[in-house]
């Protein structure tokens, strides 16, 4: 498999750093409010990135929720100002944590094979890689916080800014500090591995040499800590959106190899792009901030959004509108309808045989070819087309749910759980197609626009019918 490595801005084949199972640590939410399409997007990649290594490796899927930093504690105050800032803090993250694991899994992105961590829980492991940067002289302590030196680190023979593709060899932090979790773009500082504890803020006990330093972490130190204790270092792969890159992923490289023989923490970074509304980068100020509950407003099936993420290239910005959405549901429907066609089998086995391992070949040559999820798509749509009006052969049946089931494992569509029609759908069909024979044209009218009615189409052929959804 090929796939675009962030780090060294070139498209490499994959190989695994352990042969017995594949690592991947994806930078998940901050549960401080319900996640928007955009963050959506990037697991969905993500998600469908691990199905892909899937159908030859073991993988250890590991995602982060953060569930402390300055937006979900100045939240937490704004909403819950009565509770205790611990309780205020745990209640709000609880909550939309949740929500998102509600959201993710409509999505059909794959939670039983995730293994989740959350920062409020990892407070030990974080403590313990920032006393390890202390005593190696990479951190000092000041009066806000605890810092790591982006200058030592630089002196010690580390580049800064090798994943960011930034040229900070010029750049002077040695004076320099950010106290922020985020800041702007190319620009050089020491950021904050531990902040101390301000008044009304949830904190943690911190015994340093005799000392407490109460407080919270840092965003960045945070994923270094959860990804290393789950996956060691390296890991195989780091994912995230392409807005993580600088400052997040760098500063997560920078903390993770301060010893001289360290050099990666993750052998490839796979990040993808955003995703515009109409054009343009999403904004609460321009009312384009939705949500995927904004979605099932206007789509009944929340697939039809994955669907046309996948459309899109992970490493170029995917325009979304609800045009565009109503387009991809009218495609996924296309899709159910062809998984429909198991309910419909020819049973004198006069149809047509059809090479399903040719399309699935074809298919994931696509997938592996730096997920070029758009053309596995359009593989799949073109092999759909050449079926047209007719039906599958009982004899190919079996082969063909097996292909339904490849589908579902790669892509995440869920074809192979289409539900058959009723039994008065089933009814009304046997009667129209009496009706057909004996040329009563009438009835057979007539049905067909009550079946139209329960949200069923007929497609007629000489002899035969064939249903499918509206």
């Amino acid at each position: 498999m090929n796939i675009f490595n962030s780090l060294t801005n070139k498209t490499e084949q994959f190989t695994c750093v352990n042969d017995n199972r594949v690592g991947i640590y994806t930078c998940g939410p901050t549960v401080y409010s319900n996640v928007h399409i955009g963050n959506l997007s990037s697991f969905i990649y993500a998600d469908t990135l691990a199905r892909v290594i899937r159908t030859n490796s073991r993988v250890k899927h590991v995602i982060n929720i953060t569930d402390v930093d300055d937006k979900t504690i100045k939240r937490s105050h704004e909403l819950y100002p009565d509770l205790s800032p611990m309780d205020a803090l745990l209640k709000l993250t609880g909550d939309f944590e949740a929500k998102f694991k509600d959201d993710i899994a409509s999505l059909n992105i794959d939670t039983a094979n995730y293994t989740f961590i959350k920062a409020t829980e990892s407070i030990d492991l974080m403590q313990a890689l920032i006393n390890k940067l202390l005593d190696s002289d990479f951190a000092y302590i000041s009066d806000d916080g605890i810092y790591f030196s982006i200058d030592k680190y630089r002196k010690s023979g580390k580049q800064y800014g090798r994943l960011s593709h930034l040229d900070f060899s010029s750049a002077d932090s040695s004076r320099s500090r950010i106290n922020n979790d985020e800041y702007d773009k190319q620009t050089i500082h020491d950021f904050a591995l531990w902040k101390f504890v301000k008044t009304g803020e949830p904190y943690w006990d911190f015994p340093i040499d005799g000392n407490n330093y109460p407080g919270r972490p840092g965003w960045h130190i945070e994923c270094s800590a959860m990804s290393t204790s789950l996956l060691g270092q390296p890991f195989d792969i780091h994912t995230g959106g392409i807005d993580l890159r600088f400052p997040h992923h760098e500063n997560e490289i920078a903390q993770s190899t301060t010893d001289k023989d360290s050099q990666y923490l993750a052998k490839l970074f796979f990040h993808n792009e955003h995703l515009l509304v109409d054009n343009q980068k999403m904004s609460k100020s321009l009312n384009n901030f939705y949500t995927l509950d904004d979605i099932l407003k206007r789509t009944k099936n929340p697939l039809s959004f994955r669907l046309l993420v996948l459309q899109g290239n992970y490493r170029n910005q995917t325009d979304f509108s609800f045009e565009k959405l109503e387009a991809s549901s009218r495609r996924l429907l296309s899709y159910i309808n062809f998984a429909s066609l198991k309910f419909q089998v020819d049973e004198n086995n006069q149809s047509k045989t059809l090479d399903f391992n040719k399309v699935q070949s074809l298919i994931e040559a696509s997938m592996y070819d730096d997920l070029n999820s758009a053309n596995a798509l359009a593989e799949l749509s073109i092999f759909i087309n050449s079926i047209g009006n007719g039906r599958i052969n009982k004899v190919q049946l079996p082969d063909f749910i097996s292909f339904l089931e490849f589908l579902d494992n790669l892509l995440g569509l869920n074809l192979s759980n289409v539900d058959d029609i009723t039994t008065n759908q089933k009814t009304l069909l046997e009667s129209r197609l009496s009706s057909r024979n004996e040329r009563d044209w009438k009835n057979s009218d007539a049905i067909r626009d009550q079946l139209t009615s329960t949200g069923i189409g007929i497609n007629d052929t000489e002899n035969d019918q064939i249903w499918y959804r509206v």
